[in-house]
């Protein structure tokens, strides 16, 4: 059903400087999700990051990547197609370790479905009965093409000059939730499966067309096959008569062989038409089967649209506590300066009455 994300956590996001080769680059200014998708129709699985509308990692998992973890919070793998490395920094370690887990598991994923795709490609190159053709068109399977092998970190010189996450992103972490995607990759998905609904939608309509098309034909061969049966019968029939006929003569012998030619040919058409009429109720529960495809993709197009509101209400609920917190601290500061001020004229009044008693006790013993 095209693709879906299946794994998200939360990171700041950086990329290899592409002239020095030594020193990280930040690509978000704060915490973005990062998410695991996985698409249904290649078969392949990627990395996919948004900075608002903006793509900022699209990086596709090959059996010769490699996840390197370089400390306690942070993360690196390289892409050969992107021609870039990639380093995530995680607010905790064990969001790192989940991250790479999940980098192990789907990349021996890729690893099997590129075995499955080369055996299914020397499979088909050698030589095989041919198919009949259907009167419903199909959809061609894209496949994917061979995978090249990534840079490997350790021919970036210089890791150790890259800046360290951990003092990037710190104040940020707190408040950062790890499994809530933002609205901008649900919407990401809300338009990728209406597309798909839209497809779905005009193959149904070229289905109901030619499903009335085929009803139309079977009532039509209906009428054929019972024309053809009466017909036979009738041959049969006169058949049996001209046996019965005594002294029959070459003539009748003659029509008689003509007949029974007849009667094979309407029996063959006849069997011919049976098989058609089961090749076209096949296609009808074809047709039946994607309708009832496109309703499931109907009602979680719904569900994944009531989530986004719900996401949005979330966020938005977030931003107001976090205004609420900023002003809260505001006036506690403003308090506080208050009461140091009021502190100060204390103490300067204290000072002035022990120089004073000071004075008063010198004089006392001149």
């Amino acid at each position: 059903m095209g693709e879906q994300p299946i794994f998200s956590t939360r990171a700041h996001v950086f990329q290899i400087d592409p002239n020095t080769k030594k020193n990280w680059v930040p690509t978000s200014k704060h915490a973005v999700t990062v998410s695991y998708f996985y698409d249904s129709t290649r078969n392949v699985y990627r990395i996919i990051s948004l900075d608002g509308s903006k793509a900022i990692i699209n990086s596709t998992i090959t059996p010769n990547m490699t996840f390197t973890k370089t400390s306690h919070k942070f993360g690196q793998w390289a892409d050969s197609r992107a021609n870039t490395v990639y380093g995530l920094g995680f607010s905790s370690e064990a969001h790192l370790s989940k991250f790479a887990d999940k980098f192990a598991e789907f990349k021996e994923a890729a690893r099997l479905a590129k075995e499955k795709s080369q055996e299914k490609m020397e499979l088909t190159s050698t030589p095989s009965q041919r198919k009949p053709v259907s009167c419903f068109p199909r959809l061609k399977e894209s496949a994917t093409g061979d995978l090249q092998s990534p840079v490997t970190p350790e021919s970036i010189n210089g890791t150790d000059d890259r800046v360290t996450p951990d003092t990037a992103f710190s104040t940020e972490s707190r408040a950062e939730i790890n499994t809530v995607p933002f609205p901008h990759s649900s919407t990401t998905i809300t338009k990728h499966w209406e597309a798909e609904l839209a497809a779905l939608k005009g193959n149904n309509a070229k289905l109901t067309a030619a499903l009335l098309e085929s009803t139309a034909n079977v009532k039509q061969w209906k009428q054929q096959l019972a024309a053809y049966q009466d017909e036979a019968e009738r041959l049969h029939k006169r058949v049996t008569e001209l046996e019965c006929v005594s002294g029959q003569t070459a003539g009748v012998k003659t029509q008689k062989t003509e007949l029974n030619q007849t009667i094979e040919e309407l029996e063959a058409e006849l069997k011919a038409k049976e098989e058609e009429l089961e090749k076209l109720k096949e296609e009808v529960e074809k047709a039946s089967q994607l309708q009832t495809q496109r309703d499931s993709l109907s009602q979680k197009l719904q569900e994944t649209e009531l989530r986004n509101t719900e996401l949005e209400c979330q966020l938005l609920d977030l931003e107001q506590r976090l205004e609420n917190r900023r002003l809260e601290s505001e006036s506690f500061r403003k308090s506080l300066r208050s009461l140091l001020e009021l502190l100060d004229g204390k103490i300067f009044q204290l000072t002035e009455l022990r120089d004073s008693l000071a004075k008063l006790m010198e004089s006392d013993s001149s």
